[in-house]
């Protein structure tokens, strides 16, 4: 049994025009042992009050669900208060928490280029600290893999993979994300595979706001300066997909948190979306042509031989408008003994990668997500991520039975 011992820090992000949040524990401020590599921050203030979604041939009219409309009632939240900018009031009595809590109305033309672009812009901290408590097994410490840069197109090269836009108390922010298959509606699945801080804070906060997942973002691998002066269709050729639905693990909600590796072998999450400005009927499998299933039953470290992360890294060196991948046989990483150990691999990708999709071969013999990205070092030398059993299993489960036949 070997105890973790080096330092790490805090993967988070640094806005440009710094917000002041009411809520300390998820300023992500302070750099402890062990972090949610994830979230690279922009400004939240970016792209101003939006208008909500019209309706068809309704200029200015708001469409939203009747089971969105009860919630926000059942909440005291004024939809139209919230599309001109009360989804900022970050109040900690106020900020949903709970699982069945979860809405997300579209606030239409919100996720614009120039918002997109400027969530990310990494800024790191170190401390040196010591994860207390038994370790269980952990392998050695694997040597760092070069990320490797994806072609582009990456629609051709990489279908699944895209990025998820979010809001919290620090600003806009980015993780990566993967389209899943949904047996509920097979070749027609809406469903998205991430990592749980990428859209619930943890035991200190609630779910972030105005959640979205953009496919293949920015597919002709252009540079930020040419992203400078892209129209939105350049950066999001298959367009902005809202999150009507998003659930992570009860033990993400009640243990995550920012720094630590509080909670990180649940650290996943499941999004049901729907495109921003209604579409064309197809799904988001549809759309982009491809959805990875998801394996529950991956094996254990010693009887996989390789596993593939993609993510678009922000942190430096990246600037997190590329999409990598990096290859390696993991290894096992132990927190808490009482939790599952954690697949770690080699791997140079930095913040912004978190959620991004975990890819093996299946307990099938076929190609499926087996994890996500949930956390890595201050070196940026490896990262890991939990393995999908029981709890995993249950929340994707039901998801897919909510929106099974729709």
């Amino acid at each position: 049994m070997r105890s973790i011992r080096p330092s790490f820090t805090a993967r988070r992000g640094r806005n440009t025009r710094r917000t002041t949040s009411p809520l300390p524990v998820v300023a992500l401020a302070a750099a402890l042992a062990l972090t949610v590599t994830a979230c690279e921050s922009g400004d939240a203030e970016a792209g101003g009050a939006a208008t909500a979604s019209p309706a068809a041939g309704g200029e200015g009219k708001i469409t939203i669900p009747d089971d969105i409309k009860d919630k926000l009632k059942e909440h005291g939240i004024d939809i139209d208060k919230w599309k001109d900018g009360a989804w900022k009031q970050w109040d900690k009595d106020d900020w949903l928490r709970e699982a069945q809590d979860y809405i997300n109305p579209i606030i239409e033309g919100l996720w614009d280029p120039d918002r997109m672009r400027d969530a990310e812009d990494p800024d790191r901290g170190v401390d040196d600290s010591d994860l207390s408590g038994d370790q269980g097994v952990t392998d050695p410490t694997p040597q760092p893999v070069s990320a490797k840069a994806v072609p582009a197109s990456y629609h051709a090269n990489a279908p699944e993979a895209g990025k998820v836009f979010f809001d919290s108390p620090e600003g806009t922010m980015v993780c990566s994300a993967t389209v899943v298959q949904d047996p509920a509606n097979p070749g027609k699945s809406n469903m998205v595979w991430t990592a749980g801080h990428c859209v619930h804070a943890g035991k200190s906060g609630g779910w972030y706001r105005n959640i979205a997942f953009v496919p293949s973002y920015n597919d002709s691998g252009m540079s930020a300066a040419e992203i400078k002066n892209a129209t939105r269709e350049q950066v999001a050729p298959y367009g902005v997909w809202w999150a009507d639905w998003a659930q992570t693990s009860d033990q993400w909600i009640a243990q995550g948190g920012a720094t630590g590796g509080d909670g990180a072998s649940y650290d996943f999450a499941v999004l049901h979306v729907k495109p921003e400005a209604g579409g064309n009927g197809k799904s988001l499998e549809e759309t982009v042509g491809s959805a990875l299933p998801v394996d529950f039953d991956a094996p254990a470290v010693p009887e996989v031989d390789s596993i593939k992360a993609i993510g678009y890294p922000a942190a430096a060196p990246f600037d997190g408008q590329k999409l990598y991948q990096c290859q390696d046989r993991p290894g096992r990483l132990s927190l808490k003994a009482s939790d599952p150990t954690m697949y770690r691999i080699g791997c140079t990708m930095t913040g912004g990668s978190s959620g991004g999709g975990w890819v093996a071969t299946g307990s099938d013999g076929k190609p499926a997500l087996v994890s996500n990205t949930s956390i890595g070092p201050v070196d940026s030398g490896w990262l890991a991520g939990p393995r999908l059993g029981k709890e995993a299993n249950g929340i994707f489960d039901k998801v897919s039975d909510k929106f099974a036949g729709r």
